[in-house]
C-alpha cells in the first residue's frame, strides 16, 4: 500500500506511538516504534541505556534503527522526540519517507504526559518538558511534510492521521 515509510515525529507526549499503532492496525501497515526496536536490540530499557552507555550512544542507536528500516518493507513509524535532531536522521527521513509532524498543545503534553516513561524527562520535570518544546518545535515544523494537529482528543487524531495518509498516497478507503 506505501511506498516509503511515514515517520511520525513530534514531542514527547504528543501521540506519535499511540496514533501511529492504532492507524497501521486499522489499515493493515506495518508498524514500527524506534524506541522499542532500541530496546529489543539491547536488551534494556531506554532509560537504562541512558544511564548506562549514555544519550550519546543512544542518539547512535535511533541513526542505526533508520539505517536497518530502509531495507525494509515501508511502514508507519513513530520516532523518538529527539530523533530529528539529528541531521542524520533528518536526511534518512527524507530520502526514504514522508515526515508527519504531531501536533499538539504544550499545555496538553504537559497535563498528562508521564515522566517517569521518559527518561531525558524523569529527572528534570516539567520545566523541561516546556524547555524542548521552545527548543525543538521549529525543527519540527521546518522538517515535516505534513502536519497533524492533535489537539482535539485521540479519536480525532486517529480519524485525521488516516485521512492525512490515505490524502498523501491516494488511498481509497
Amino acid at each position: 500500500m506505501l511506498e516509503r515509510h511515514i515517520f511520525i515525529i513530534g514531542m514527547p507526549g504528543c501521540g506519535k506511538s499511540s496514533l501511529g499503532r492504532k492507524v497501521a492496525n486499522n489499515m493493515g501497515i506495518p508498524y514500527v516504534d524506534t524506541d522499542q526496536r532500541i530496546e529489543q536490540a539491547a536488551g534494556c530499557t531506554v532509560s537504562q541505556i541512558f544511564e548506562r552507555y549514555g544519550e550519546q550512544a543512544f542518539r547512535n542507536a535511533e541513526t542505526n534503527v533508520l539505517i536497518q528500516l530502509t531495507r525494509e518493507p515501508a511502514s508507519i513509524v513513530s520516532t523518538g522526540g529527539g530523533m530529528v535532531m539529528r541531521d542524520t536522521n533528518r536526511t534518512i527521513m527524507r530520502n526514504h519517507g514522508v515526515i508527519v509532524l504531531i501536533d499538539r498543545p504544550l499545555e496538553e503534553i504537559m497535563g498528562d504526559i508521564k515522566l517517569n516513561r521518559r527518561p531525558m524527562l524523569a529527572r528534570k520535570g516539567l520545566p523541561e518538558v516546556e524547555r524542548l518544546y521552545h527548543e525543538r518545535i521549529e525543527t519540527y515544523r521546518a522538517v515535516a511534510d505534513a502536519v497533524l494537529d492533535n489537539g482535539h482528543g485521540y479519536y480525532a487524531g486517529v480519524a485525521g492521521l488516516e485521512k492525512l495518509i490515505r490524502t498523501m498516497f491516494n488511498v481509497n478507503a
